[in-house]
């Protein structure tokens, strides 16, 4: 059994895990606002933002300085002790980081051809910044680490792929212990790409709505030090599956979905009656939303308690996975009740398949979190996430 140990996060809820707790529970999200700077013709659109002053990059590191990087130093300054501890106690050698992005330094990149298309020349810009592979490649270089260290980019379940590949790595005894997680931060590209998708809603995005048109995009960060020392909370059970149906939609009976979750319930050796709450993909897209709805309807019944963060921090694309597993590990360690899927602002799609949507505060009963992340071109990501003690 792999542990996580410490866990770091910053996203639209809040810049460390005490306002997220506390947002997460209240159902509201300081940093989910309209914003005019992403599309196009200044067209606006709803965005979740990181609000905290971010620490800056070393001069030493300056080939690295991307707001992505930033994000990163932000959530290891959470968990800095326990990640040394690990360091002095294993060698630099024998800890990982596996990281998931799908943005890295795009803006970087972005606005220095702004910059070259003006005639106002490169500035400090290196290629580093935006490469997909520089979070960990970074991460690693900043806190002098010699064991393996790479990024996953498999679109909206590259964090959880990375959270799979550290368990993997332990398992396998190459390391000791793994940081993993992932980052993504606001670019122009993928708010204008999945405009051109009519996937982007200019609106509050209506997770399992009647009239749901698309998704926010948020930024965020979750770094997890993964152990296999025994600690409070396990990554139970893991699933992926890729049926490559189609490149941007869902296979429309969701069947490598299903094959996802149910790899995932056989590895953790539970029944489906031991789910306690599934945090849904949710995106709001009407094909995912629907496509979700029939899975867990086909699975779970409508029994399990069930719900999408994605209001709430917006849809955190390669960072996703990692963030919403980072937010079912806070809502095991803190006892939070589970996030209600708000519809006080819009109608529920009531022709979607029953599956158990929260409408109200519960508390958690089956001390066991299923989590979602199903990415462009089938590919699929289940984690469970549980208390230890409950083995």
């Amino acid at each position: 059994m792999i542990y996580f140990s410490a866990v770091g996060m910053l996203n639209a809820l809040g810049n460390n895990a005490d306002e997220i707790a506390q947002n997460l529970v209240r159902g509201q999200a300081p940093g989910m606002m309209q914003s005019s700077e992403w599309l196009v013709q200044n067209q606006p659109c709803w965005m979740g933002y990181v609000t905290a002053d971010l620490p800056a990059i070393p001069p030493a590191f300056s080939q690295h300085d991307s707001r992505n990087n930033q994000l990163l130093l932000a959530a290891l300054e959470q968990i800095r002790p326990e990640v040394d501890e690990a360091i002095a106690r294993f060698g630099h050698e024998r800890v990982a980081v596996v990281l998931g992005t799908s943005t890295s330094g795009l803006d970087e990149g972005d606005r220095v051809v702004s910059r070259v298309h003006h005639s106002e020349g490169i500035g400090k810009y290196h290629y580093y910044q935006q490469e997909l592979g520089d979070p960990s490649r970074f991460l690693a270089s900043y806190l002098g680490l010699s064991g393996p260290a790479y990024t996953l980019s498999t679109a909206c379940s590259s964090s959880a792929r990375a959270i799979i590949s550290g368990r993997r790595l332990i398992e396998s005894g190459l390391v000791d212990v793994a940081i993993v997680g992932g980052a993504d931060t606001l670019s122009r590209m993928p708010a204008n790409g999945f405009r051109s998708l009519e996937s982007l809603s200019a609106e509050r995005c209506k997770p399992f709505g009647q009239h749901r048109d698309g998704i926010n995009i948020g930024e965020g960060v979750a770094l997890m030090l993964m152990t296999k020392e025994p600690q409070q909370i396990a990554l139970k059970g893991i699933g992926e599956s890729s049926d490559a149906w189609h490149m941007s939609a869902p296979h429309p009976e969701g069947k490598g979905a299903i094959e996802a979750i149910n790899m995932a319930l056989a590895d953790a050796a539970l029944n489906l009656s031991e789910i306690g709450y599934i945090n849904l993909h949710g995106t709001a897209t009407p094909l995912n939303d629907q496509v979700e709805s029939k899975v867990i309807h086909e699975l779970f019944g409508e029994t399990t308690p069930c719900s999408s963060t994605k209001h709430l921090t917006g849809h955190m694309l390669g960072a996703a996975g990692g963030g919403e597993a980072a937010l079912s590990w806070l809502i095991l360690t803190r006892n939070l009740s589970l996030p209600v899927q708000d519809f006080s602002t819009f109608a529920q799609d009531t022709s979607l398949p029953p599956c158990g949507l929260l409408l109200a505060s519960r508390e958690l009963a089956q001390r066991n979190i299923l989590s979602n992340s199903f990415a462009f071109g089938g590919n699929n990501t289940c984690l469970i996430l549980g208390e230890a003690k409950s083995e």
